[in-house]
């Protein structure tokens, strides 16, 4: 008599509400112990509103499925300190500003994962704080004192999922970014250009480009930001603390919440992921948020309209691949690359860098008629910067910089500005 198939001993939630998280966590594949160790990461303490480490897991689980990620090899690492000591001496003859970085890296997608999360951790923590506190403060106070210790248990539950959606959404980044500065910020350590060879090369074979042409061109990508973010040393800040006033500005409706957890049970882990996955922390844009967005989206704008004309000026005559390259990643990024995607996912921004070719135009018009060193003193100060209105018309924007400076020197105006006072009239003087 033939035996009655039996289940799986591997998997003791098959029919439940569990079956279904514990089936996204395992990849498919049930082994209690292992279920067991991700129940009780979900709910370990942590330091901050997310999980860091267990999004860090996640990441790197999620390179190794995506496929090979060898370990750059020695060839590798010579082709890339090649690149960026060729890279720098084209640079220094078409800006003043001077080589933001020491060291030139090979990185596999593991390396960037680890070398980038504490960037991530910087950019998603203020979003995270406020979508947390929100939805706390939104809870009426009758269900905040019935609920108790539950409260606090689903916070640490909402961190875990924060990060698990946080450590994916790096994890997929890693398998087609290029380097450690593309999506608009030297995401990893100081003065380190970092490369990831194997997806350059992934690149170059879908643009039918050589290997050595695509690194050499995203090295001096690389480098040029190194440099801009070394020089202008309030930059960085200036673009995370527009991501925190983005998330300073987040309002959670109130009522939308109270509906929504109305419905749900708070024994149901997969229920829960399918509310916060689904929609339910998703704040309406505010007036702060869009003011905050428009600034940096501004602010990414022009470091890359300035990366671009920088670069276009050190390959002109000496790199005939960097015309048809430059090209291919302004395509790149206008459908969709890495940066606007991540954004999206980790901090509600979906950036896209409309105005990428107006600030490209408006810096080369200006070292047209004032030379690289006027393009690159503009970063010196943040008050300095084009502002939307002049991307709108940036040969304006140079006749009133070139109208205001053609008889001092652009230095001496600007340590003017940056010492005054105050921001009244100031009166006329004639020096003699």
């Amino acid at each position: 008599m033939a035996e009655e198939p039996r289940e799986d001993p591997q998997n003791p939630f098959k029919g439940t509400p569990l079956e279904g998280l514990f089936g996204q966590m395992g990849g498919g594949q049930f082994d209690l112990g292992q279920m067991m160790s991700q129940m009780q990461r979900m709910f370990e303490p942590h330091e901050g509103t997310v999980n860091y480490r267990l999004a860090a897991d996640v990441a790197r689980h999620a390179v190794a499925a995506a496929g090979d990620d060898p370990s750059p090899h020695a060839g590798q690492t010579g082709a890339v300190a090649d690149a960026a000591r060729l890279a720098e001496m084209w640079l220094d003859k078409v800006t003043g500003l001077p080589s933001g970085a020491t060291s030139a890296l090979a990185w596999s997608r593991a390396d960037w994962v680890e070398q980038t999360m504490d960037t991530w951790q910087v950019m998603v923590e203020p979003v995270a704080q406020h979508v947390v506190a929100s939805m706390g403060e939104a809870l009426p106070p009758e269900a905040k004192a019935m609920a108790g210790p539950l409260v606090g248990m689903l916070n640490q539950a909402g961190g875990a999922m924060f990060g698990q959606q946080l450590g994916s959404a790096i994890g997929a980044l890693a398998t087609e970014v290029l380097s450690s500065t593309e999506v608009g910020l030297p995401l990893g350590p100081e003065h380190s250009a970092a490369v990831l060879p194997h997806n350059v090369a992934a690149l170059a074979d879908s643009l039918e480009a050589t290997q050595a042409d695509v690194l050499l061109y995203v090295m001096l990508r690389e480098s040029a930001h190194h440099r801009l973010y070394a020089h202008a040393a309030w930059l960085r800040a200036a673009v995370l603390g527009a991501v925190e006033d983005f998330a300073r500005g987040i309002r959670i409706d109130v009522a939308s919440i109270e509906e929504q957890m109305r419905s749900i049970d708070p024994t149901n882990p997969e229920a829960m992921q399918e509310a916060l996955s689904g929609g339910l922390l998703d704040p309406a844009p505010t007036p702060e948020q869009e003011r905050a967005k428009e600034r940096l989206e501004l602010l990414l704008a022009l470091v890359e309209g300035w990366v671009d004309e920088v670069v276009a000026q050190a390959t002109a005559g000496v790199m005939p691949a960097a015309g048809a390259l430059a090209e291919a990643f302004r395509r790149r990024r206008a459908t969709g690359g890495p940066a606007e995607e991540t954004f999206a996912t980790l901090v509600g921004l979906e950036l896209r860098p409309r105005r990428l070719r107006d600030a490209a135009n408006l810096w080369s018009a200006l070292r047209d008629q004032r030379g690289a060193e006027a393009r690159d003193s503009v970063w010196s100060h943040p008050d300095l910067l084009p502002t939307s209105a002049d991307l709108d018309d940036p040969l304006g924007f140079c006749e009133r910089q070139t109208g205001e400076l053609s008889d001092a020197d652009f230095d001496a105006a600007l340590q003017q500005l940056l010492s005054a006072d105050d921001s009244g009239d100031g009166s006329d003087s004639d020096d003699r």
